[in-house]
């Protein structure tokens, strides 16, 4: 054990004392704080106002068209042709033609314009003629559209646990389904980004024939095993960075930029507090999805309702058990080929489990406690990941007990199974390594 901690401790210090370490340090807090940072700059940008001509033929629509913040309509009148080319001379962002109609209401439009023009002035235009139109419809048919209009009620619906012993928790399907897939998506990424080192370092270390000098006075199993221990406690000191410099950051931007937050940002602070939930679309959707400081509260209580404690020491249970299963695969893997290209062939196969937990997606955040999602979630090859999603959904202690045991159990097997072919195949040389030749491995005797 002594020098399986000597090769620990060299594994550890030669990764985290690289520029590339340092590097990834600092720009994934920086990714991580923009997710939250960048969408309140976008939701609080302003562009000056733009004038937009409306020709309007059939007269329908002059009382619709109303200035605002974003555009400034400018009614005309006169021929077509002759409107065109006054409207190249004027400067103005674009002109709206409705043609007359005669046997109905107008329900097309053209917008000229010198270049083309944004998705939210072609939005704005179809969305007033359609209001319009349907007001009109409303109205021939002897219905007063503001009666239609008042009728139109937002439902809130709140979730409430219960326990065991009947007391009462405020639950959010949305927060609940953001946590679950961040923590999964990580584990996910994590996975593969730290396994793929140790193969990496294996292959390395078998091309450079230094390996040969190391098993001279190392046991091969405990050079694979402080490989996978040292890059894994690489990765969780990065993590426990990227956790510590994100907080900091999201923390002195709201100390900056607090009093901007409570003073008439509302919608830029909800976009914020949405944008995990939202994904890649945190800035086009947060504003229009929140529209009081209520809803806002009410995402924050419900942030604040979740175990985060649970959920850290699962993700540390799961992050060390996934981890030192897929490196023991990986290493071994490593072990059987010269080079990374070569590797694919044996590569597929052992990520593949992965990658079926992550489209399974879907369905675990729709179907938590369904068949597949609980069989997933005891599979140690897909349980890091998927019982992470699931464990934000509330997951009865029997069951993460049982999967972490078959998690842990499994390791110990792959890490064996992983150990035989490793001690073979750092030392072989010259040779196309087939899963057939890999069985022979394992059944060779110490």
């Amino acid at each position: 054990m002594s020098k399986t901690g000597i090769i620990i401790r060299r594994e550890y210090l030669t990764r985290v004392k690289k520029k590339s370490f340092f590097i990834m340090t600092i720009i994934g807090p920086l990714l991580m704080a923009a997710l939250w940072i960048v969408p309140f700059f976008i939701a609080t940008l302003t562009e000056k106002q733009r004038d937009i001509e409306i020709y309007d033929q059939s007269g329908v629509f002059r009382e619709c068209f109303r200035t605002n913040g974003k555009f400034n309509y400018i009614f005309i009148e006169g021929s077509l042709d002759s409107l065109k080319r006054q409207f190249l001379r004027s400067g103005h962002y674009a002109m709206v033609y409705i043609p007359r109609t005669e046997l109905s209401v107008p329900q097309s439009a053209y917008i000229y314009s010198s270049k083309q023009p944004g998705l939210n002035v072609k939005s704005e235009i179809r969305d007033l003629m359609k209001k319009e139109v349907e007001a009109l419809k409303l109205i021939a048919k002897g219905i007063d559209p503001e009666v239609l209009e008042a009728i139109k009620t937002n439902i809130n619906v709140g979730t409430i646990i219960l326990d065991e012993n009947g007391f009462e928790k405020k639950g959010s399907a949305e927060v609940t389904t953001a946590l679950g897939l961040v923590a999964g998506i990580v584990i996910y990424f994590m996975l593969f980004m730290f396994g793929g080192q140790v193969m990496r370092s294996v292959i390395e270390e078998k091309t450079s024939r230094i390996v040969e000098v190391i098993v001279s006075s190392v046991k091969p199993v405990q050079l694979m095993l402080g490989k996978m221990i040292g890059v894994g406690l690489v990765g969780l000191t990065q993590f426990l960075l990227w956790v510590l410099l994100t907080f900091g950051l999201v923390t002195g931007f709201q100390l900056i930029y607090g009093h901007k937050l409570a003073n008439g940002s509302a919608s830029a602070t909800q976009t914020i507090v949405q944008a995990p939930a939202q994904g890649a679309v945190p800035a086009m959707n947060g504003v229009a999805n929140f529209g009081n400081d209520n809803q806002m509260l009410q995402i924050l209580e419900d942030v604040r309702g979740i175990d985060f404690g649970t959920m850290l020491i699962c993700f540390l249970l799961y992050f060390v058990g996934g981890y030192l299963l897929y490196a023991s695969l990986f290493a071994a893997m490593g072990s059987a080929v010269e080079n990374e290209q070569d590797s694919q062939q044996f590569i597929l196969p052992v990520t593949l489990p992965l990658v079926i937990a992550l489209f399974s997606v879907g369905y675990i955040l729709n179907y938590p406690d369904g068949s597949l999602s609980v069989w997933l979630s005891m599979i140690p090859l897909t349980s890091p990941v998927v019982m992470m999603i699931r464990i934000a959904f509330g997951v009865h202690w029997t069951q993460v007990a049982l999967s972490v045991v078959i998690l842990y159990l499994s390791l110990a097997l792959t890490t064996w199974l992983g150990a035989r072919i490793y001690r073979t195949g750092i030392l072989m040389y010259g040779k196309k390594v087939t899963w057939r030749e890999l069985w022979k491995w394992l059944r060779y005797k110490s």
